[in-house]
């Protein structure tokens, strides 16, 4: 009995040191907004899920769940906050109409590219405000950055766009702070999943649609039913994807599993940069020989849709104290930033 005791109060101690760190299983359900055949916009949720059960050893263990198989895509951000699941993985700004702020750390019209963003929210505060936001809103969330990718295309059109006029009563799915812009124009601005979109083209319920990069684009068929295929992606020059956890969820975990969260989603990010970098101009180069026309809007068309969005950014901030608070941030960073960006690189032409 001696020794009994003594063997297990050894085991006890080892489990107390070796052990602590996981003290607790986590097993989260994880329902997604987008498929995780996606490259660079779905593809990072299954592989952060993979990741953290490996990282942990099986103390960390996500179940993902494809779009509309547990919740739909538009409902992550109140599932999690009502602790109906421990989280989620989506496009936060489809959740402006709940928190105004919330596109600002989606996508932003003519904003920052894809590494100014991540510099702004690791560094220059963007993460600790986003918490903010959405507490300051009543969401019990917990929001991790867990990827990125570079710009989506202006759109998918039956005709090509030169001028604002042509925005003026077109039906189309546009989503965010880019929308908004689009309203303004006198388009009719309808949001719904990417899933969805491909039959709302061919029925003609929309003219019109953006939704993603051309190698998310091509695997969802736009080009099957519109040919036209515009750019830049002046609307969304950034999109970034986030990891919600339920903040109850979260404040059980210890230190080390909230730390592989981190470490994960920080990686998921750079990967779905990656792929997204890596696969994008294939995809474009062989538009052509799909029938797609690539065309670039007109310089003095895009001049005159940066000054609506001035106007529209003007308007959210007068409105929200959260979106004048990180819209300023943004705003400061970026004119450092600019120094920086106009004089290091290479134009893109050289």
């Amino acid at each position: 009995m001696k020794l009994l005791k003594a063997i297990t109060g050894i085991a006890g101690a080892i489990a107390l040191t070796t052990g602590s760190a996981f003290a607790d299983d986590l097993r989260w359900k994880m329902p997604v907004a987008f498929a995780t055949n996606l490259p660079g916009l779905g593809s990072p949720a299954a592989w952060v899920a993979d990741n953290l059960t490996t990282a942990s050893d099986g103390s960390i263990q996500v179940r993902v769940y494809e779009p509309g198989k547990l919740v739909p895509p538009f409902d992550i951000l109140q599932s999690v906050s009502d602790g109906k699941v421990s989280a989620g993985y989506t496009w936060i700004g489809y959740d402006q109409g709940k928190v105004p702020a919330i596109p600002l750390f989606a996508a932003v019209p003519f904003g920052m590219k894809p590494p100014a963003y991540i510099g702004w929210y690791y560094f220059g505060g963007g993460h600790e405000m986003l918490q903010e936001t959405y507490a300051n809103k009543g969401f019990n969330v917990h929001a991790q950055l867990c990827g990125i990718i570079g710009p989506e295309t202006a759109g998918w059109y039956s005709e090509p766009i030169e001028t604002l006029e042509d925005y003026k009563g077109l039906k189309i799915r546009f989503a965010g702070l880019g929308g908004k812009v689009l309203e303004k124009l006198g388009a009719s601005v309808t949001m719904m999943p990417g899933g969805e979109l491909y039959q709302a083209l061919e029925k003609g319920t929309i003219d019109a649609t953006e939704f993603s990069m051309p190698a998310i684009d091509q695997i969802l068929g736009f080009n099957q039913v519109v040919k036209y295929n515009l750019f830049p992606g002046w609307h969304q020059q950034f999109t970034a994807q986030y990891m919600l956890i339920n903040k109850d969820e979260w404040a059980r975990a210890t230190e080390a599993q909230k730390a592989l969260v981190e470490a994960s989603c920080t990686a998921a990010t750079t990967r779905g940069l990656a792929e997204g970098e890596y696969k994008n101009g294939k995809v474009l180069a062989e538009f052509q020989e799909k029938g797609v026309q690539a065309d670039q809007i007109p310089r003095d068309v895009l001049l005159k849709l940066r000054e609506v969005t001035q106007e529209v950014l003007e308007e959210e901030a007068s409105k929200d104290a959260d979106f004048k608070r990180v819209y300023e941030s943004q705003q400061e960073f970026m004119e450092s930033y600019k120094v920086w960006d106009t004089r290091a690189y290479v134009p893109a032409d050289l």
